[in-house]
């Protein structure tokens, strides 16, 4: 991040970076066929925090001379999947809700099957993005199998499947832990983690990125039950309250208010912490954390 920059600016900048990469590497709207590629830029491009390409172009900042082609790509890919599956979540066979971003879910904006079918085109696209990323193969086969790793059954997919598994039981702290970190925090660590690629780092400076993503990818879990619990659904852009109704172990289920709120601000500092040696290069990723923490206040 530019010193002479903001956080907040560069926030900004980078949004309307991956909404121009976003509109650039998806297919047009009057692609054959027109419905669904319409609806996979309804669901892609319909707004949102945007954290997981921030997480990817601010992890590109600790590297000299970044690729910054193949920021764009792992942007853009780890946007698609993270888009995907909200598509899928909101289906009524998953989590059934008629609101994301505050807009109308794509099952109710268009019907279950084009849903269903810009979900596994999302996918797919994601990884034809970086099959195509001007970057030597090395780079592109490493960011392939992170996303993959990250987006399938020890992922994101798996978490999903122990979430849906956890309705109505008595889960408990460490098998939520366990739950959330496959289910959210794979496709955080993901992130942090294509951008530490694309920007060469050694195997020592990916561990410090991992410990950050791990502690991030936790917090960010841990505020959106938070969230959930207390907010309204026009504040969430979706609807609030679903956890407590449709019964799911939650944070603040398991440990109150007050703990989970906590437990938040004790894993930012752990996530800022693990990026002392980085030095001032760091200061977006600490600034997502301070972010990801601070939504909603």
């Amino acid at each position: 991040m530019n010193n002479m920059l903001s956080f907040e600016d560069w926030v900004r900048a980078q949004g309307q970076r991956t909404e121009s990469a976003l509109g650039n590497l998806l297919d047009a709207v009057n692609t054959n066929p027109a419905r669904l590629h319409e609806a996979m830029r309804y669901a892609a491009q319909g707004g949102g925090k945007r954290i997981r390409p921030l997480l990817v172009y601010a992890a590109g900042e600790l590297g000299d001379g970044i690729n910054q082609n193949a920021l764009d790509a792992a942007a853009v890919a780890i946007e698609c999947i993270h888009a995907y599956s909200l598509v899928h979540d909101d289906l009524p066979c998953m989590d059934d809700d008629d609101l994301r971003r505050g807009r109308p879910t794509v099952h109710k904006a268009y019907d279950e099957a084009t849903a269903l079918l810009v979900g596994d085109a999302l996918q797919t696209r994601a990884f034809e993005v970086l099959v195509n990323a001007q970057c030597d193969a090395d780079m592109r086969l490493a960011m392939i199998s992170a996303l993959a790793g990250a987006s399938g059954s020890r992922g994101m997919a798996g978490g999903q499947a122990i979430d849906l598994e956890s309705v109505g039981k008595k889960l408990d702290l460490a098998g939520l832990k366990q739950m959330h970190a496959m289910k959210t925090g794979a496709l955080l660590s993901c992130s942090v983690q294509m951008g530490g690629i694309a920007a060469k780092l050694n195997p020592a400076q990916m561990q410090h990125l991992q410990n950050y993503s791990e502690a991030l990818g936790l917090a960010f879990q841990i505020v959106d039950d938070v969230l959930d619990a207390t907010s309204d659904s026009q504040t969430l852009g979706k609807t609030a309250g679903k956890d407590a109704a449709n019964d799911k172990p939650t944070y603040v289920t398991l440990m109150g208010l007050d703990c989970a709120q906590k437990a938040a601000k004790d894993l930012q500092e752990t996530a800022i912490a693990s990026l002392e040696s980085f030095g001032p290069k760091a200061q977006a990723l600490k600034g997502l954390a301070l972010l990801v923490v601070n939504r909603g206040k």
